[in-house]
């Protein structure tokens, strides 16, 4: 197993940027296809920005937006108020556990083994 500060083998504003961008993907989308590396990764970023909308602070939000691209989701609405108003209210009586992966046969070409991580 790679070691967690170098996973990628890529700078850690590489790594940060693509987490950033995945997790949003999977809060607007609810489910995305990556790789099994990546998803087991963004689990923990997911998971973290949905106990912070369960919080609902001015400060969690604050946090949350920090960690989350400015995109709008297909009904119209920012991310950060879909997460806040729409999805933490969902997992309300859940403590943690707000994902779920599903392994799939290996990518075509690399052979990198492929997964879909999916809100539960």
């Amino acid at each position: 197993m790679a070691n967690p500060t170098q996973l990628y083998r890529r700078n850690s504003t590489w790594r940060k940027n693509v987490l950033r961008s995945l997790s949003t993907e999977i809060i607007v989308n609810g489910k995305i296809t990556t790789t099994l590396t990546r998803a087991k990764e963004l689990r923990k970023v997911v998971d973290k920005l949905i106990t912070k909308g369960k919080k609902n602070t001015l400060a969690s939000r604050r946090l949350a937006a920090a960690s989350m691209r400015k995109i709008k989701t297909k009904d119209g609405t920012d991310a950060l108020k879909y997460l806040f108003d729409t999805l933490a209210p969902k997992y309300k009586n859940r403590n943690g556990g707000y994902t779920r992966i599903i392994k799939l046969p290996p990518r075509q070409g690399d052979n990198t083994k492929m997964a879909i991580i999916e809100l539960v």
